[in-house]
C-alpha cells in the first residue's frame, strides 16, 4: 500500500480556483493500449492501477470462486489516486506509489513531477471512477476511451499479461475471455462517465496537440 506517511509529508494542495495542470484521462479495456498511448505522448504520465490494494488486503472482493476480483473498483483505492492527481494538477508534483501486479504488492514510491507542463495524462483500469470529480473540481482537459476491436485487444492483452508474468496462464484465460464478453459494457460505462471513444489513431494525435 502507498506509505501513510509519504502522504502526509506531502504538500499541501492550494486553496486557488485554477489549477496548474489539468489532466487527460485515457480509458478503456485492459489491453486496449491505454499504457502505450500515454507513455507515447511524451506527457507526464500517472499510472492510475498503481494504486491496486495488495494481495493479502481484507477488502479485496472476490468471485464465487474464491478469486480475486481484480476488475472490480474495490481492488482499487480511488481515494488515494483521486488525492494524487489533484496533489499533481495543483502543485506540480506528487509522491505516487510503484505497484507490482505480478507480486500484486506496492514496491515502493516514485516522485512524479509535471516540470512545467501544463496537461499530463492518467490511465488505468478503474479511471472511469475519478473522471466525474476531476471535471467537478476543474482538472479534466479531456477524457477519451480507446476505440478498438474488443477481439484484437484479447490478444495483446494476453500477449502483454504473460510476457510480465502477470498471473498463472489459466487465470489469464480465463479473465481474458471474460473481459472480451464485457467489453462493450465496459466501453459503455466509460462513455456514460463522459469519455469520448477514439481511435488509437485518434488519441495520439488529440496528445500531440501542444
Amino acid at each position: 500500500m502507498p506509505s501513510d506517511t509519504a502522504s502526509a509529508a506531502a504538500p499541501a494542495i492550494p486553496s486557488v480556483d485554477a489549477p496548474l495542470a489539468q489532466v487527460v484521462l485515457i480509458g478503456g479495456a485492459s489491453g486496449s493500449g491505454k499504457s502505450r498511448l500515454a507513455a507515447q505522448s511524451g506527457l507526464p504520465m500517472l499510472r492510475l492501477d498503481d494504486f491496486y490494494r495488495s494481495g493479502d488486503d481484507p477488502a479485496l472482493p472476490r468471485r464465487d470462486n474464491g478469486e480475486v476480483d481484480w476488475d472490480h473498483p474495490g481492488s482499487w483505492h480511488g481515494d488515494r489516486a483521486l488525492a494524487a492527481l489533484e496533489q499533481l494538477a495543483r502543485t506540480g508534483r506528487a509522491e505516487v506509489p510503484v505497484y507490482d501486479i505480478a507480486a500484486n504488492d506496492t514496491v515502493g514510491t516514485r516522485l512524479l513531477e509535471l516540470d512545467g507542463c501544463t496537461r499530463f495524462v492518467a490511465e488505468g483500469v478503474f479511471v472511469a471512477e475519478v473522471a466525474a470529480e476531476a471535471r467537478r473540481r476543474g482538472l479534466l482537459a479531456d477524457a477519451l476511451c480507446v476505440r478498438r476491436s474488443r477481439w484484437i485487444t484479447m490478444v495483446l492483452r494476453f500477449v502483454r499479461d504473460v510476457r510480465e508474468h502477470r498471473k498463472p496462464v489459466g487465470v489469464l484465460i480465463r479473465r481474458g475471455v471474460r473481459l472480451a464478453r464485457q467489453e462493450p459494457v465496459i466501453v459503455a460505462r466509460l462513455r456514460t462517465a463522459g469519455f469520448r471513444t477514439v481511435s488509437v489513431r485518434g488519441i495520439r494525435r488529440l496528445l500531440a496537440r501542444p
